[in-house]
């Protein structure tokens, strides 16, 4: 018995492309994916877009701007990464995907990787650079100090500061140091500080905590407000083994809010002391320093002799000088004397005023025959330049033209036509005459001799 023939089922593209999109959504509801990030962009929408592939595969994957913005990190390519999300098909393009509501770093955590982000950007554009922190006075008289005012951090930095200093000005300006608003308070207290208070130097501090409670000091805009204040700013944040980017942006950092105390305020006993042994030993110095100064005046006073003895001296060989000076001087003024005296005969023998009439005569004779010769050289010359002129002007082509000749040339070659087997009835020609041309048409040509 025959089985009736049953036709195939017949999908259309939308029907087929929506029965997979059910299929896939329905057997993978959530998957967590491991791979590495190609491909990455975020466009103006905010959205970012990637693919996440290993050796053999690759797949699609977007993340939306509202699940994108919980980030701590951004992605980068060739980053790897384990991913959480849903599997969606785009029907017009036919094409599946991953939609991300979960992302983090492989190997190390999220808060981790977004550290070693901003520590990168901040570091190329200079915010860490040495030569742009600034010194912390050796002495301050008022501190500011932003953190917790319940915080543990300012009880230490109050008390070690009173036992060092009793008498030293402290203000403390409170701000979140912990949450989501902690950036934007701690960047609003430091530009109040800079702006209202007059301190010498500012000290940002908190205790202890985990990567995620002391995140706040880890935000780019806190390592702006620190490098843009005017004061020079102590970072203390946590314990010793944290590292936060205020505490690469500030000028000193300090690894505990008591380690900030002790590095910003100078104990008052231990600078009474200096001072003490600083003054004793300048004293002793003082006192040195006199003592050879004595003894050195004592030996220099013994071997200085009575200065009267020298000056009579002095005046002694000063006169016999004047005597041989003015004996000298009136020796050689009669020896000039008598030069001078030959001299002038001598002149008088010789006196120039007959060879210069002779000289001028012979300068005038001269000049007249330059004169003559010139003028003849240049008659003849300008007798030359006309002749060349006349010779010119006869083998010149604008004389023969003058006298009823032109110059034919084919026009637009404009060749010159010295035979009418050149041109042809229906050319265009050109003719140069004496004055003016004159386009033509050749209506017919003749040849000749």
């Amino acid at each position: 018995m025959d089985l009736p023939f049953q036709p195939p089922k017949i999908y259309t593209v939308s029907a087929l492309t929506a029965e997979i999109r059910s299929l896939l959504e329905e057997e993978f509801d959530f998957v967590w994916v491991e791979g590495e990030i190609s491909n990455f962009a975020c466009p103006s929408s905010g959205h970012y877009y990637m693919s996440l592939k290993d050796e053999n595969a690759q797949i699609k994957a977007v993340m939306f701007k509202m699940q994108a913005r919980y980030l701590r990190f951004v992605p980068e390519d060739g980053m790897k990464v384990i991913a959480r999300g849903r599997i969606g098909v785009y029907e017009p393009r036919g094409e599946y995907q991953i939609i991300l509501d979960y992302l983090e770093p492989l190997g190390i955590g999220a808060l981790a990787a977004a550290f070693e982000q901003v520590k990168k950007k901040l570091s190329l554009e200079g915010i860490f650079d040495e030569d742009k922190k600034r010194p912390v006075p050796f002495l301050p008289k008022r501190i500011a100090v932003i953190t917790s005012p319940t915080g543990a951090a300012i009880r230490d930095f109050l008390r070690i500061s009173h036992r060092r200093m009793p008498n030293l000005d402290v203000t403390v300006v409170p701000a979140r140091v912990q949450g989501d608003e902690a950036a934007g308070d701690i960047v609003e207290a430091l530009d109040m500080v800079n702006r209202e208070l007059d301190v010498d130097v500012i000290v940002l501090t908190r205790g202890g905590g985990s990567l995620e409670d002391l995140w706040p000091f880890n935000q780019e805009e806190v390592a702006y407000a620190i490098r843009r204040s005017l004061i020079p700013v102590v970072s203390a944040v946590g314990h010793e083994v944290d590292l936060t980017i205020s505490d690469l942006a500030a000028d000193l950092r300090a690894p505990t809010p008591s380690g900030a105390a002790e590095l910003v305020v100078r104990e008052k006993e231990t600078l009474e002391r200096d001072l003490r042994s600083l003054s004793s030993r300048l004293v002793t110095a003082l006192h040195g320093i006199m003592d050879r100064t004595r003894d050195r005046l004592k030996n220099f006073t013994s071997r200085i002799r009575d200065p009267r003895r020298d000056l009579a001296d002095t005046w002694l060989r000063l006169d016999e000088l004047y005597n041989r000076l003015l004996k000298t001087g009136m020796t050689c003024i009669a020896d000039n004397l008598k030069r001078l005296k030959a001299i002038s005969e001598t002149l008088v023998l010789s006196s120039p005023s007959h060879g210069i009439t002779m000289l001028s005569q012979e300068l005038a004779f001269h000049n007249r025959s330059l004169t003559q010769v010139l003028t003849l050289y240049l008659d003849r010359k300008k007798g030359d330049i006309r002749s060349m002129r006349d010779r010119l002007d006869s083998l010149s082509p604008l004389s023969i033209l003058k006298r009823g000749y032109s110059i034919t040339r084919r026009l637009p070659e404009m060749n010159i036509i010295k035979d009418s087997t050149q041109v042809k009835a229906g050319d265009e020609v050109n003719v140069f005459l004496a004055r003016g041309t004159i386009d033509c048409l050749v209506e017919r040509t003749k040849q000749g001799d």
